[in-house]
């Protein structure tokens, strides 16, 4: 199987006795051995098999092993959420003195393990502008271990060269990590551009109607080893179910990224047009900065658009409250249409300061566009911007 299509419906967990069709729920704690010889070989795993849920479960493996394939892999571990995919990441490759590289605009949970809890441990960060490849350079020290960035970026959908990044990476013998949460495999395949490990908030676009939490890291054998030794020990695990859930969601990933990324387009066009609003930021409109690169490591430019309103946090505040359809909610990734107002809600505690330089700005309205017609969340969209009075 080549086409990720096919590897998301066909990649399943071997078959019970019972050749159910679609892969049953492991809803078990622990599992039974044959003897004492056959629990003694696989706590000294020297033979695979299941010992307990936190370490590993079937259902966890399929849906792993659907996402390892369609990011062209070695290996993955899943988590409960996408901050404990981020956060057991560096604690699994890190210690304490090491040093980490990063994008300066990443998710809101993000900046606060780099600013607050790593620090604890003697694990710094050095924030680079995401288009400074002189500053990533630059930055990296003798003690760097990692350089992690989001393309795109959440929620200034920055786009990274990522082959550009990969290669100053390979020069310095460290690793590169993305999280591919707005792009997903479907779109977007890091690994493939010089990325060694790919990230992902499960709960956004993979599981694609707000249902669950879940998270992955994808990489080689012996990057995920070390993450696992952590892992297993600290107990970030992803739940039987939740996993159920995610691999099932899989299935329609494909179709769900191409309606979402039309969606957004649609609306991005329309957007641009509109004389209540100031700029329009998508990566497929040609008005992007970074438009070109976009096209060049991205099928689709994905379901998030961003634009700026007339009249800062008040009107961005007022915006979502005359919204009729949309959903005001802190998800995104939804088969419905979400709009977020990051200064006033999921970067508020961020100073003006730090969210100036990641490019949020106080008018800035997040839209995660979804499965709708388009023509119904342009509508809504519109209205709402009608009652707007620009300053």
């Amino acid at each position: 199987m080549k086409n990720l299509e096919t590897i998301a419906i066909r990649t399943q967990y071997e078959r019970t006795d019972s050749s159910e069709h679609s892969v049953p729920l492991y809803l078990t704690s622990s599992y039974v051995f044959e003897d004492a010889e056959d629990m003694r070989s696989q706590f000294a795993e020297e033979k695979e098999g299941h010992i307990y849920s936190r370490y590993a479960n079937p259902n966890v493996e399929e849906f792993i092993e659907k996402l390892r394939l369609m990011e062209g892999a070695e290996a993955g571990w899943a988590t409960a959420t996408g901050m404990a995919a981020v956060f057991s990441c560096f604690a699994g490759l890190l210690k304490s003195g090491d040093h980490i590289v990063s994008s300066r605009s990443v998710f809101g949970s993000t900046h606060k393990l780099f600013t607050e809890i790593l620090p604890k441990w003697g694990i710094e960060t050095t924030y680079v502008d995401a288009q400074d490849l002189n500053g990533f350079q630059s930055a990296i020290r003798p003690e760097t271990k990692i350089l992690y960035a989001e393309t795109p970026s959440n929620p200034a959908l920055e786009i990274l060269d990522l082959e550009a990044i990969g290669a100053i990476c390979k020069k310095n013998n460290i690793l590169f990590a993305i999280d591919n949460c707005f792009a997903t495999p479907i779109l977007q395949r890091p690994i493939e551009l010089g990325a060694d490990i790919v990230i992902h908030s499960a709960t956004k676009y993979i599981d694609g109607q707000g249902r669950t939490l879940g998270g992955a890291i994808l990489s080689s054998k012996e990057v995920i080893g070390q993450i696992k030794g952590f892992a297993r020990h600290s107990g970030p695990a992803l739940s039987p179910f939740n996993a159920w859930v995610l691999s099932k969601s899989i299935e329609t990933l494909s179709l769900r990224m191409e309606r979402h990324s039309d969606n957004a387009l649609k609306i991005a066009e329309l957007l641009e047009k509109h004389e209540g609003v100031q700029s329009v930021r998508y990566p497929f409109l040609a008005s992007h900065p970074n438009h070109t690169l976009a096209k060049k490591q991205m099928s689709l430019g994905g379901g998030i658009v961003t634009f700026e309103i007339k009249g800062g946090i008040e009107a961005g505040k007022q915006f979502l409250d005359h919204l009729k359809m949309f959903s005001l909610t802190a998800n995104l990734g939804d088969t419905r249409s979400i709009a977020t107002h990051p200064a006033s809600t999921t970067h508020s505690k961020l100073h003006p300061e730090e969210r100036a330089e990641v490019g949020i700005t106080d008018g800035l309205v997040r839209l995660s566009i979804g499965l709708e017609n388009w023509k119904d969340i342009w509508e809504d969209i519109d209205q709402a911007l009608r009652f707007l009075r620009p300053k």
